[in-house]
This record gives C-alpha cells, structure tokens and sequence, in this order.
C-alpha cells in the first residue's frame, strides 16, 4: 500500500479544513483512536484552526465534516462529531479488508515507503577498544541497531557509525606491556589477550607500579602518534583484537554492524589540528590555565562562571570533543548527512549540547543537517545502582549474553523436556538473547530501567518469550492439516476481534513511521504486544480450524497476516522467531 489509513486521513481532513476555514495547508492532526468506541481515528485538527479565527470549534467541526461527506470516499464509513470540535472517524470494512489482502499477498506492502528518502548517520555501540564490551554498551548498541533496521525499512539511506575508542594516551600503556610480554613470548600474540579485562588490568597495575615501565608507556604513545611503523604494527594487533571480541558480541546480539562501518577516532587524527585552527579563525579559542578552549554564553556552570569546551589540552593532546568536530564536519561535507544521531548515554548530554553549539558556531556543518543525541538511560541492578557484579565489578556483555542463554536452556527443557537436547539449545539462544534485547527495547530509552531475570525470561507479560510464542503459535495452527492448501483471501470481517486485528495489523506502518521519527522503539515494542493480545482475543472467540471452509479459509489466511507484522516487528527490534517453541 502507499499510503497507511492515517496517512491519508490526516491529508483529507486537512483539506477540508483549510477549504472550510480560508487557511492554507491546515494539519487534520489525526491520531489512532485510544478507544474502539470513539471509532478508529480521530482528527483534532479543528481546535487550533477554530481558536486562530475566534470561531466556535464545534461549528467548524459540523462544516468540515458535511464538506467531507460530500466528497466520494471510499475508506470512510463515517464521521462523528465528538467533545469540543474533535471529529470520530470509522474505516469501511471494504477499505480494511481492500487493504489487508494487498498486504497478505505481498508482505512487505505492510509498511509504507517515504516519499523523500533522507540520508541518515547514526553513531551506535561506539566501544573502547581498551577493553571489553560490558553491561554499559547494551543499550547503545541495541537501541541504535533497532532504529537503523527501522529507518532503513522505511526507505531512508542509512550510514552506520561504529565511533570505536582507538586512540588516546591508554594505548602506549597497553601497546608497552604487549611488547613486554612479546618479548618473553619470542614475538607471539600474548595469550593473555583473551581476556582484554584482565590484561588491561594488569598492564594498569604495572603502570601504576612501576615507574620505569610507566615512563615507557609515555614514550610509547608519542611513537604511536608520531607514526612509528612498528609501535603502529603492535597497535595494529591489539585493534585487531578487540575488535574480534566486539564481533563475537555483535553475532550474538544479531547486530547488523560490520568491519566497513567502523569509523575509529583515529581516522581523524589529521584533521585535529585544522578543526582547531577553524575554530581560532572563527574567533572561538582562548586560553585557560595553558589549554585552547571555547567558551559560549549559553554554557553556565552553578557558581555562574562560564563552562568550557576543551579543544587542546595544555600538553598539546586532544580530547573527545575535538574527534567529535571533525566528525560532525565529515559526515556533514562528505557524507552530506540530513541527520546525523548519536546514541549515546544521557549522562554526556552535556557533551553533545557543547560540541554541537560549537559545530554551529564554527559553522562546521551544512545548514540542512540535523544533529540529534538520542540519549538513553541506565541498566540498574536490583538495588537501584548501575547493574554491576556481587563483587562491585563491571559486568562484561559476553558474560551477561551467555547466562541469559543458560537460563533460557533451563527454562525450555523445564517446560519441554522431551524436546531434543540441540534443538533446546537452539530455542534457548534464540530465546535468552532476544530476551535481554526486548526488555531493554521495551522500555522508554530516556528512562533508568531496573534489570530483572525473572521478569525478561517470562512467558507472560510485554516480554519477547510471550511475543516469540505468540508467532510459534500462529506457524502451529498454520501446520495443521485442516489449514493445508488453504485459500489465501481475507472475505470475514464479521466478528468485532475480526475487525479489531486486522484494524491493528495495518496500523504498523503508522508506529514504524513513528519510531523512524522519533527513535523510540518501545513504542513498536508496545504495538506488538497489544496485537498478540488482540490475536489471542480473536483466536478464542472466533473459531478458525472448526469454522465452515469459507470462514476457515478467512481466518487462517487472517492468523497468516498476524504471524507477518508479528515477524516484520520483531525483525526491526532485532529478534529472530522461531517456528516451533
């Protein structure tokens, strides 16, 4: 389909209103209804428009709608006139199922295209190749792997940004105690480097210890940065490393980043000192106690005095804010970027709103790109601090992943225990993973959500084990022998459950479109949830495999269409269904 209900709705009412007001390219504001009894969609459009000419609402509302019963429309049953000025609308069972069986025969049709495709960075997961992925990068990296299935679904042009830390004074300490336990090794990768915590942390207790070793690494970050082949050969091995740890990671996790997206600070570490001269030509940078700042007056700290952007610090080294600018400037003037998101924690919102006034200032970027920080909140244990390990650690990912998947074993062979053993474990990895994914996804990004096993693990509630189930259980009835070679065509649309599902089915589009908008999956995650629901309201009341062959037929090929927007959805989120659970 091209166009969702909503979609042409909103261009309808809009229409008529400005035909029945005088006023050009009114908004008919139509939003999905939040009640069957006030129709499917409501157009709140008339409120504004009324105020703006001091007219009674109500009677604009009486002339928009006799304006749109006279036109030939064939999605509307009717238009009720509802409150103040708000006006009720109900979609033609023949427009509903018109659209439903477009759909049925080619799934992809559920959701719309945009009309004018953007081109959209979005900067996710972003690690510290120092160590490894832990609990912190969770959110970062599913939240914006989500957004960009999302945006790429609904036709955009998406350039994925893996902003990995590569880069800074860390690595001559790391790069040092690689070459150390080379040596002693006669030049062979460490196998210490298995476990980049633990090899991070003892390279860090030796720097701390010892101070010939420390002067060392000081020496070996200058070597790196001044470009000295074989320190860059060393640092070479140990990226290549920690990126093989992110990947495992990213498989597991079914993120969609690759080695192409990769875009390290390192890559701008030439153009550090011209970001810097830019912003001294601009008239931006003063010095304070040895180091090259801006200060901008929207920028207070508490006591009053003006909070600064450090560009260069007094030793001459660069800070994240400085990488940042040369990255807003690239993906501005190269990729010529509409807009550019960071999904990043909220507690650097302060970061972003400096270096982007600084990128404004500068006039760093073009004036049609949009720099947007799609901040999240944190994981948080069950005591209401960041979720950390009984002993106070930082929970590594890798460890988190594989005991949800532990868990989920546990749970599939407890409620199947005759299920073969690989066949449980190919549930459960599914399972265990998608789990932690959804109950992140499902909560509103900005907030602090409280991380609890039992509650993503379980088989009832807004959790992916109910959704994955949910789809397991439609494939079943779809399995059977009633339902074989049954004739694919929605023509029942007698039942209110009838109505109801497919009303919701074709209502994806619409929250799709929100999210690609907005960048808050748990909106999507929300609508799955209320159309399982829904499908399991129709599935008890309407019959499907002991209905008449007409009906049955209607039903199953009903069942089909929920199974894909139930799919489709879950994919966006980055979950894989299962068949059979």
């Amino acid at each position: 389909m091209k166009a969702t209900f909503k979609q042409l709705l909103n261009l309808q009412v809009g229409a008529a209103i400005s035909e029945c007001s005088g006023i050009e390219n009114c908004n008919g504001n139509v939003i999905t209804a939040s009640k069957p009894e006030f129709g499917d969609y409501q157009a709140n459009g008339i409120m504004s428009v009324a105020k703006q000419l001091d007219r009674n609402p109500r009677e604009l509302a009486q002339q928009v709608v006799e304006h749109l019963n006279a036109l030939e429309n064939n999605i509307v049953e009717s238009y009720a006139i509802a409150g103040p000025g708000f006006i009720n609308i109900r979609i033609s069972n023949v427009a509903l199922l018109s659209l439903a069986n477009v759909a049925l025969l080619k799934p992809e049709a559920l959701v719309t295209r945009v009309a004018s495709p953007a081109t959209i960075v979005v900067d996710y997961s972003s690690p510290n190749l120092a160590k490894e992925m832990h609990v912190g990068h969770l959110r970062g990296t599913i939240i914006g792997d989500s957004l960009v299935r999302v945006m790429e679904k609904v036709g955009h042009k998406i350039i994925r940004q893996n902003h990995v830390g590569d880069w800074g004074t860390q690595f001559g300490m790391l790069i040092a105690f690689m070459q150390e336990l080379q040596k002693q090794k006669t030049g062979e990768l460490p196998q210490q480097l298995s476990d980049l915590e633990q090899f991070y942390r003892a390279a860090k207790n030796k720097f701390d210890a010892d101070p010939e070793f420390a002067d060392e690494a000081r020496k070996s970050v200058v070597k790196l940065q001044s470009g000295d082949p074989s320190y860059k050969q060393v640092w070479n091995q140990f990226i290549e490393e920690s990126l093989t740890h992110c990947e495992e990671i990213y498989d597991k996790l079914n993120i969609t980043l690759s080695r192409d997206d990769l875009d390290a600070e390192s890559r701008y570490n030439d153009d550090l000192e011209g970001v810097t001269e830019l912003l001294n030509s601009k008239g931006l940078l003063s010095e304070s106690d040895g180091a090259k700042v801006v200060f901008l007056s929207e920028f207070v700290g508490k006591d009053g005095n003006p909070l600064p952007v450090i560009i260069q610090k007094s030793d001459g080294g660069y800070l994240y804010s400085t990488t940042d600018l040369a990255a807003i400037k690239f993906r501005s003037e190269e990729l010529d970027a509409d807009r550019s998101l960071y999904v990043v924690d909220a507690r650097q919102s302060l970061h972003f709103q400096q270096v982007f006034a600084v990128s404004k200032s500068a006039q760093l970027t073009s004036d049609k790109i949009s720099l947007e920080h799609i901040a999240y909140g944190t994981m948080m244990g069950s005591d209401g601090t960041p979720f950390k390990t009984r002993s106070g650690d930082t929970v590594k990912l890798i460890d988190l992943l594989d005991e949800s998947v532990r868990r989920a074993y546990d749970l599939v062979t407890e409620k199947n225990p005759e299920l073969d053993k690989e066949l449980c474990l190919s549930i459960a990895k599914k399972v265990g993973i998608a789990s932690v994914k959804y109950a992140d996804l499902s909560k509103n990004r900005t907030s602090d959500y409280i991380f609890d096993w039992s509650m993503m693990l379980s088989f009832e509630g807004n959790t992916a084990p109910y959704l994955m189930y949910a789809y397991a259980r439609i494939k079943s009835i779809l399995r059977k022998g009633e339902a074989e070679n049954f004739e694919e065509e929605i023509i029942s649309i007698d039942e209110n459950e009838e109505r109801l599902l497919i009303l919701k089915i074709l209502q994806i589009s619409d929250i799709i479109h929100s999210v690609s908008e907005d960048c808050f999956p748990n909106q999507l995650c929300n609508y799955l949830y209320e159309l399982a629901g829904l499908f399991m309201r129709f599935y008890e009341a309407c019959p499907i495999l002991k209905s008449d062959p007409l009906k049955r037929n209607s039903r199953l090929s009903l069942a089909k269409l929920t199974a894909s927007a139930l799919q489709q959805g879950l994919d966006l989120l980055g979950i894989e269904t299962l068949e059979r659970m």
